[in-house]
């Protein structure tokens, strides 16, 4: 598979982070480094970016992004390579105590994708999922986790309907053979669910894979973990955006950014999320399923609900 990445809402992004030359700016999700090279230009000698994935390659799209910044004034740029989760560590780290502005975006790039991990159903892979090392692969868990529990992953994850279906299609395969590719979990899939779920546009196992994708790098909680830690650091008036692509994540963003304005920590710089135009849609059918949310620290310096 050819590896290919458009970032999502790029204007959109910039419009609502309204990044200043001087700010210090967190990509959380360098992913295919789109956002991070839009940041990295609109930054000068006084400003500071701070790239962070847990994909070592994403890690090195941003190295060279950089290195092909030749303008005498660019910024600071500290690269590193782990999980947005740990966001207030890596700050320590860097004994950045404050931060302007900040990105997550929850979409993973073209490059991933395409990286033969299992992330796609789209050709036979080894069942891994994972961003970077360490964790359970997504083989592993299908391999070990009682049917219950399996049942109750494809659903809580994934919102799949046919979860025990498809979890005990997958028990009684494993009891064959072990299941390490993902041929096996697609097959897995079909025999778990009926004729006419495999005949929609949608194919059936989209929402397995997403489940799956999010236990074995822990998504929800490392979500939470790092936009927890984001929220503390943001200096008054800074912006976080967070680009959401399925309503786990999304709901998650909402309801954190809401304790945060009722908590008088700061606003929503939009009511509703943003989403694509309908000819960014085109142009990138991963686009399709994208929410943009902002949120504003105001010039008061409360303490955020998390931390209190």
């Amino acid at each position: 598979m050819e590896a290919t990445h458009k970032p999502v809402l790029m204007s959109e992004v910039l419009e609502q982070l309204a990044t200043e030359a001087g700010d210090t700016v967190v990509d959380a999700t360098i992913g295919g480094a789109g956002h991070f090279t839009a940041l990295l230009s609109q930054l000068d000698k006084n400003g500071v970016l701070i790239g962070i994935d847990a994909d070592e390659e994403a890690v090195e799209r941003a190295r060279k992004a950089y290195e092909g910044d030749i303008r005498d004034d660019r910024p600071i740029v500290h690269l590193v390579h782990d999980n947005f989760r740990k966001f207030g560590s890596i700050l320590e780290h860097l004994e950045i105590e404050v931060i302007d502005k900040a990105l997550f975006d929850l979409g993973w790039s073209g490059y991933q994708v395409a990286s033969t991990r299992g992330f796609s159903f789209q050709s036979d892979e080894p069942l891994l999922m994972t961003y970077g090392e360490g964790g359970k692969s997504a083989a592993e868990i299908v391999n070990s986790a009682s049917e219950e529990d399996l049942a109750d992953i494809l659903y809580a994850y994934g919102e799949e309907r046919f979860a025990r279906g498809i979890a005990r299609s997958i028990v009684a395969m494993r009891n064959e053979k072990r299941l390490l590719s993902t041929a096996d979990l697609v097959e897995a899939v079909q025999k778990g669910t009926p004729q006419w779920y495999q005949r929609r546009r949608t194919h059936p196992a989209t929402k397995t894979f997403q489940a799956l994708r999010i236990a074995a790098n822990d998504e929800l909680d490392a979500l939470r973990e790092g936009l927890t830690a984001a929220l503390t650091r943001l200096s008054p008036g800074g912006r976080i955006a967070v680009i959401t692509f399925h309503s786990l994540e999304d709901r998650i963003v909402k309801r954190m950014f809401r304790e945060a304005v009722d908590g008088g920590i700061g606003t929503l710089v939009e009511k509703k999320p943003i989403v694509p135009t309908k000819s960014e849609i085109l142009k990138n059918r991963r686009a399709r399923s994208a929410k943009l949310r902002v949120f504003e620290r105001s010039a008061v310096t409360n303490v955020f609900p998390a931390y209190a």
